[in-house]
């Protein structure tokens, strides 16, 4: 798998009585897809992985995995813990869908291993997983920040494909990284308001939450750093920024769901607990940026 292009992190929507809404889901993956993107990605931190039970699970893989059947676009899916074994049993478990093409495994959390200890955790999943790696680098999740040096061990991993990088910064080491890329391994920008910068010093595409809105600029952004055309990357970039700023104002997909909701593309703004639902005013706020940023087909002109 080549990774590179603009992937939308699926939020998992939930009828009004709380269940798994796969209709929902499987026509935000399909408007995503007509929209631009290059793929789509399942029980990520935007579909809220940790609060849902097997059964759900796979069923978002099952609906993911159809509409990858109709498009032939690319499918990632979310596994891993912050313990290898159990992480070696979730990665191995996506045999079951032929259609998924890599799976994004999280820096182990909460036990806030060495980055030694990173590297042994990705090395046992690389040696016995049957589907490529992208690493999910989030430190202000995982707390574990992780030099040059270690993402270029992992870059050399066999399996291991590429990262999302979400780190809320474009920092020395990523930096470093891009400055003298590893072949064969593609970073692609994960923290939605510092995207543009990131791309601009050469990832390969993006993982962001922001782009079931709007998704048609998202692509046009990535498209246009990759062209080299950096003037009109950067108009179109701006208010992007300033929409994933608003969504991000609470714990992400809090505000992303209301706004989805609002817009009559999910049947509730329903999170699980630990999440609480957003706050008005920040929902408000979201709307208020989201028209800033206009819709439907790209001016040639920018």
């Amino acid at each position: 798998m080549e990774l590179g292009g603009l992937f939308v992190p699926l939020v998992t929507p939930f009828t009004p009585d709380g269940e798994v809404d796969a209709v929902a889901l499987e026509q935000l993956a399909r408007d995503a897809l007509a929209e631009g993107a290059a793929g789509i990605v399942a029980l990520g931190t935007t579909g809220e992985l940790a609060v849902l039970d097997d059964a759900e699970r796979v069923a978002v893989i099952d609906v993911c995995a159809r509409v990858r059947r109709d498009t032939g676009a690319a499918l990632v899916v979310g596994a891993g813990t912050s313990a290898t074994a159990r992480s070696v049993t979730a990665v191995a478990e996506l045999a079951r869908w032929p259609e998924v093409e890599a799976a994004l495994v999280p820096v182990p959390a909460f036990a806030r291993p060495t980055e030694a200890g990173v590297v042994e955790h990705f090395r046992e999943l690389s040696a016995r997983s049957t589907v490529p790696l992208i690493v999910y680098h989030v430190p202000h999740r995982t707390g574990r920040t992780l030099t040059a040096a270690t993402l270029r061990e992992l870059a050399g991993l066999p399996g291991v494909i590429g990262m999302k990088h979400a780190v809320q910064a474009v920092d020395a080491d990523v930096v470093d990284l891009m400055s003298d890329p590893p072949p064969g391994f593609a970073v692609l920008a994960g923290d939605d308001v510092v995207a543009g910068p990131l791309l601009a010093v050469g990832a390969a595409g993006a993982v962001l939450a922001s782009a079931h809105l709007r998704t048609q600029r998202w692509a046009e952004v990535v498209a246009s750093w990759q062209a080299g055309n950096a003037e009109r990357a950067r108009d179109l970039t701006r208010p992007l920024t300033r929409l994933a700023a608003a969504l991000f104002a609470e714990p992400n997909p809090c505000v992303l769901k209301a706004v989805l909701h609002e817009q009559g593309r999910i049947a509730s703004p329903a999170v699980r607990l630990p999440l609480l639902a957003a706050q008005p005013r920040t929902v408000a706020a979201a709307l208020a940026r989201l028209s800033e940023v206009p819709a439907g087909r790209i001016s040639a002109r920018l």
